[in-house]
């Protein structure tokens, strides 16, 4: 596979996501930006009570968008800030109960085309070794002309 290298930094993925997406961060951030490389991002999503489900665990739902957003980032550091990069698949298997901490995802792209872009989040609880989530995405690129 070729590897390609990000041509935005983490810091400007995350500022690029502020200034577009504020309602990410509606009722205080728990959603971080922790990193960048070739083909490659990870996220953080903080251990909050707002993303609870009854029961005490982590829901699905806090789990697909750290996901989405996660892909979405690893897309936007390897073609630049296109807002309207869009999602037009996601496939979620959960796994197992995640612990009652932190969650962190390993995203990476599998396919970056000119008009789409595939990839795969790994969700793990922060300090755990057991994969808690696996989803794969799909995101139409819009053309750049």
């Amino acid at each position: 596979m070729t590897t390609h290298q990000p041509i935005m930094t983490r810091d400007e993925v995350s500022d690029f996501l502020d200034r577009e997406f504020p309602q990410l961060h509606f009722g205080g951030r728990t959603y971080h930006l922790t990193g960048v490389g070739p083909m490659t991002a990870q996220v953080r999503m903080d251990y909050h009570e707002r993303h609870l489900r009854p029961g005490g665990t982590l829901s699905g739902p806090s789990m697909m968008a750290l996901a989405d957003l996660g892909l979405y980032a690893v897309i936007l550091a390897h073609i630049g800030p296109v807002g309207l990069a869009v999602t037009t698949s996601l496939n979620f298997n959960f796994l197992r109960k995640p612990g009652q901490r932190a969650l962190v995802a390993e995203c990476r792209l599998l396919k970056l085309g000119k008009r789409l872009a595939v990839g795969e989040a790994s969700i793990y609880s922060e300090g755990g070794e057991d994969l808690v989530c696996h989803a794969t995405g799909t995101y139409s690129i819009p053309d750049r002309r």
